[in-house]
């Protein structure tokens, strides 16, 4: 097996396996597209995932460099602002807004504050 027809096959999975677990959700089919979108980049899912895993709110700068050091799996010591400063932009113009637009984060831009949404009961 050649590794394109591995990673055919590790795609073909996960697409299954998504399927499959889609297939026992009640949301809306836009519900699941939008998010799904709002997902499909690793920039965004890594902010999404340093806001979850912080549990509260941070600065979107201290999130981008949380999101460089992930991106790069180096200490912020080794990054340059230029580098930061970069996936700041990234973040701030394309992936926060679609992770605002379908609810799972929620940005106070006069404080430049950002945290995931919080479900309402």
């Amino acid at each position: 097996m050649t590794g394109a027809s591995t990673q055919e096959g590790t795609h073909r999975a996960l697409s299954l396996a998504l399927l499959e677990w889609l297939d026992h959700r009640d949301e809306r089919t836009e519900t699941i597209d939008e998010t799904l979108e709002a997902l499909a980049d690793h920039r965004s899912r890594l902010l999404f995932d340093v806001l979850t895993n912080h549990e509260r709110e941070l600065t979107l700068p201290d999130a981008a460099e949380e999101v460089a050091q992930r991106e790069d799996d180096r200490p912020i010591t080794e990054l340059s602002a230029e580098r930061i400063a970069n996936v700041y932009i990234s973040l701030y113009h394309d992936h926060l807004p679609k992770l605002v637009e379908v609810g799972l984060l929620e940005y106070d831009q006069e404080r430049d504050l950002v945290a995931v949404c919080r479900p309402t009961t």
